[in-house]
């Protein structure tokens, strides 16, 4: 169990970390996020030994949010719970671009932690589909890794929130069944 100074120093380090890379994308460096957080580069290193630990450690704890969200997200109908955790996988998918790539231009060309980070976020989104499902508000058709594609392509779209609001709007749209159906 670590100590609450040191749990505190771990927690600096990231909130530092994740400020600074949404605002200043991948081109941060281990000695300024040091610096922000006000903590010395062995305690940095301490907690996260290489850069691409620390970027884990950021993508790991946003997978983790939204997996927590999937059974906090409310709504009136299955189908609008569904929504409101597709809104926050989209933040989520978006706001990582910089952790991905860095993490996929690895060495290794990538990291098993997005391999669990997937299947994580799959066992938490399933329950809210097969409601929306068995609510008939969302065909059935559809797999979540299929829905889950839609809003990575979405995310991948340049542009503000005013701009993408309305192409995840028509998306959501298309997941209701035919009115013929």
């Amino acid at each position: 169990m670590r100590r609450a100074d040191a749990e505190r120093n771990r927690e600096k380090i990231l909130d530092v970390a994740r400020a600074a890379l949404a605002d200043s994308g991948a081109g941060v460096s281990m000695a300024e996020i040091s610096r922000r957080a006000g903590v010395g580069m062995a305690t940095l290193y301490r907690n996260f030994p290489s850069r691409r630990d620390l970027l884990e450690a950021l993508y790991t704890d946003q997978v983790t949010a939204v997996c927590e969200a999937a059974a906090t997200v409310g709504g009136d109908t299955p189908g609008a719970v569904l929504t409101a955790w597709l809104q926050r996988f989209l933040a989520f998918t978006s706001g990582k671009r910089h952790i991905a790539s860095e993490l996929l231009a690895g060495p290794d060309g990538g990291s098993p932690v997005f391999g669990q980070s997937r299947a994580r976020v799959l066992d938490a989104g399933r329950p809210l589909l097969a409601a929306a499902q068995e609510a008939g508000e969302v065909r059935l058709d559809l797999t979540l890794e299929q829905i889950l594609d839609m809003i990575v392509a979405i995310a991948a779209i340049s542009g503000d929130a005013g701009y993408l609001q309305p192409i995840l709007r028509a998306a959501f749209d298309g997941l209701r069944p035919p009115a013929d159906a």
